[in-house]
């Protein structure tokens, strides 16, 4: 059994309508990141030690610094809050 973090379906439904909209090339896949970004957090680790079933780490630290500087995650949790 794997310790990795993967969001279900149903959560990724529910986080979807907070996802800004592509610019032109598409996006990586949102669950393999957005899972690597969660486990990054909750375990406490640096963005080179996560596991490479989430793909390059510098792509996970990316989505996580362009969405948290535009509010994106803040809005995720008001959302999923209200």
């Amino acid at each position: 059994m794997s310790d990795l973090f993967w969001l279900t379906d149903a959560q990724m439904a529910r986080l979807k309508p907070f996802f800004p909209k592509p610019h032109g090339k598409p996006r990586v896949d949102d669950r393999r990141v957005l899972s690597g970004i969660i486990f990054i957090n909750r375990n406490g680790l640096r963005w080179r030690d996560a596991p490479a079933a989430y793909g390059p780490h510098k792509t996970l630290y990316n989505r996580w610094k362009r969405w948290s500087d535009r509010g994106v995650f803040a809005q995720m949790m008001v959302g999923l809050a209200a």
